[in-house]
């Protein structure tokens, strides 16, 4: 049971992605405790899961490591991971919020030395690299995991894998008797920033995301073009391991649909853009068709556009592709639609599809859940009557690291706001 100490003028900041951490660092350093809590082992969010941002194709890990360095000298922020919510009640300035919290099985004695992983052979997948590779169960959620300390999957805690483990450690930081836990917080407001999931394309029944293995999702090309990823950063076919040389990628890949998700996701141009010059810059003679209703590429972000758009090897095709069939031999992929431009059939093969899916958001989902507003598309929206708990970042509306950064620096003056009053 954590022994958590909070009044009605500390903030819950719920998510621990790049809204979460930001929102929490904004109102601890202005004065205010704070407790942050995510799932995850890890913080960073999908953010620690991207190779590179846009525009300047710049990795995450230095804008993560100075946040990090920001948490850890801040007296006023305490975090738990492989924590979510499981209760709140009360009101803006009196609220009783229940967190739970999943056993690890390693405590803070951990070095990172890996001894525990050595003797395990039980694999599981890696869900940091969206199952394209195994793991051991004992891991490291990825190299710069913050806190950074292993973690055992719970299949092997009361096996001979666990005690190999337990044996094989020379710090004691192994701890199969962890079990879940709970504890109890009062704080006058919260900052709900968990986050978002990609829309689940096999959905999109036409597109054989889950029936070919060569038909991927954009957040799996990021962990693939990544050095740390399941390939080394070798951008090949999930398949039979071949240099993908010639890729679709196809925007819209269920959104902007009545049947899936009706509004546009806003970022997902500029992500299958950027990823385009992964495939170019790793293959020089590669070659990237990218299928587009329209592009979003708005303000400084035209630049962008305007840059990927002179690479000749990158190639804009207006087009909603009906349909995407198999070479069961070869493993390449039939793409077919119309060329809504030039009204010409389109029937072209590829090595490997990219589906840009859209964002979906991690709304409140409690059995009692507290009287906040959601939209038509479940995003949290700002009611000036139901003050107390505020969205930050892509559970407000779909965006990408930059605005969400600066949305979560309002969510942490609204909150403080709250309890200011009180």
């Amino acid at each position: 049971m954590a022994d958590v100490q909070t009044t009605n003028q500390s903030i819950l900041v719920v998510g621990g992605g790049m809204s979460g951490i930001t929102a929490a660092l904004e109102a601890s350093e202005a004065g205010y405790d704070v407790v942050l809590v995510e799932k995850n082992p890890y913080l960073g969010g999908r953010v620690a899961q991207i190779y590179h941002y846009f525009p300047k194709l710049c990795p995450p890990n230095c804008g993560l490591e100075i946040n990090f360095k920001r948490m850890r000298v801040n007296p006023r922020l305490r975090f738990f991971t492989m924590s979510e919510v499981s209760g709140i009640k009360g009101s803006a300035g009196d609220y009783d919020v229940t967190i739970k919290t999943m056993p690890r099985y390693v405590n803070e004695n951990c070095t990172c030395c890996g001894k525990c992983a050595e003797v395990v052979e039980t694999e599981i997948d890696n869900p940091f690299n969206y199952g394209m590779d195994k793991i051991k169960a004992a891991y490291l959620p990825h190299p710069f995991a913050f806190p950074m300390r292993y973690v055992l999957d719970p299949s092997i805690v009361g096996t001979e894998e666990g005690k190999k483990a337990l044996e094989a450690c020379e710090y004691g930081a192994i701890d199969l008797e962890m079990t879940e836990t709970s504890f109890d917080l009062k704080v006058g407001a919260i900052v709900w920033a968990a986050g978002w999931q990609p829309y689940d394309a096999s959905k999109v029944e036409y597109y054989g995301f889950g029936e070919y293995p060569n038909v991927i999702t954009n957040v799996m090309m990021e962990r693939l073009a990544d050095p740390n990823g399941p390939t080394g950063g070798k951008i090949v076919r999930p398949s039979d391991g071949k240099e993908a040389k010639k890729v679709a990628f196809i925007q819209c890949a269920g959104s902007r649909d009545e049947n899936h998700l009706p509004y546009c996701s806003g970022i997902c141009c500029l992500a299958s853009m950027k990823q385009a010059t992964y495939l170019r810059e790793q293959y020089p003679d590669g070659e990237a068709t990218i299928f587009f209703i329209d592009i979003r590429a708005l303000d400084r972000l035209e630049d962008f556009y305007i840059k990927v758009q002179e690479d000749e090897k990158i190639q804009f095709v207006k087009s909603k592709i009906a349909f995407i069939s198999e070479d069961e031999e070869s493993g390449d992929l039939l793409l077919e639609g119309e060329n809504t431009r030039t009204g010409k059939q389109i029937r072209e093969t590829f090595d490997m599809v990219v589906l840009a899916t859209g964002m979906v958001p991690n709304g409140i989902a409690l059995e009692e859940p507290p009287d906040v507003s959601f939209d038509d598309y479940g995003f949290l929206t700002l009611d000036p009557e139901k003050p107390g708990i505020f969205g930050a970042g892509c559970v407000r509306r779909p965006t990408d690291v930059a605005s969400s950064v600066q949305d979560a620096t309002a969510s942490a003056l609204k909150a403080i706001q709250t309890i200011a009053r009180r």
